[in-house]
């Protein structure tokens, strides 16, 4: 079974940043995506970023809009873990983080929270004014 936990989330103040891990386990697709995505209280998920592997090497990284270049998937993370580095955080990008996980490697569906068949419990993230 896919395992997904996050962990790293915090209260931070503006400006500020943070180093969320997924920890998986049971991921032994040859291809496969993991994606984050957030939530605020009574706000929809929201795709955040995304990366794709095939054979065990990266293949296709996407991030949202409002968070390109200021969020990345550091590439020195240990292999069970995978690590989203956010920088220059933001009041609005409060919420729950979760990953996410699925097979295969469509790009064209990797923004969708509907798209990915397991998914973690989630990471406060809190950016304090």
């Amino acid at each position: 079974q896919v395992q997904l936990v996050e962990s790293g989330g915090g209260l931070v103040q503006t400006g500020g940043s943070l180093r969320l891990s997924c920890a998986h386990s049971g991921v032994y697709f040859n291809t496969y995506t993991i994606g984050w995505f957030r939530q605020a209280p009574g706000k929809e998920r929201e795709f955040v970023a995304f990366r794709s592997w095939s054979g065990g090497s990266p293949l296709t990284t996407d991030y949202a809009d409002s968070v390109k270049g200021r969020f990345t998937f550091p590439r020195d993370n240990p292999k069970n873990t995978v690590w989203l580095q956010m920088e220059s955080l933001k009041p609005e990008d409060t919420g729950v983080y979760f990953c996410a996980a699925r097979g295969g490697l469509d790009v064209a569906i990797s923004t969708s929270p509907s798209s990915y068949s397991y998914w973690g419990q989630g990471t406060q993230v809190t950016v304090s004014s």
